[in-house]
């Protein structure tokens, strides 16, 4: 099953959480914190502008971008996690 974002909706897929502190010591799931950074996967069609045409996107898939960490809406398919979000809902770009 595949999900497309409508609109001005982006999907993405957080980046897998650090199970290892910088010291070494392992984290149980339960401390991991939400990361930030995120794979862009699916972008919808744009927001609908006054004219009628459809606004470009700033970002493209596979970009890895920046998200705040309560943004989004998650959604689970095929047992992975991941947030439908407007495009202001990303922070940054990495480049």
């Amino acid at each position: 099953m595949k999900l497309r974002p409508l609109g001005e909706k982006v999907l993405v897929k957080r980046v897998e959480a650090e199970s290892q502190t910088a010291s070494g010591i392992f984290l149980p799931e339960s401390a991991k914190e939400k990361p930030q950074e995120a794979t862009v996967v699916a972008l919808g069609d744009g927001k609908a502008l006054d004219n009628g045409s459809r606004s470009a996107f700033q970002v493209n898939v596979g970009d890895k971008v920046l998200i705040g960490k309560w943004s989004g809406t998650e959604v689970k398919m095929n047992d992975e996690e991941m947030l439908i979000m407007g495009e202001d809902d990303i922070l940054a770009v990495f480049d």
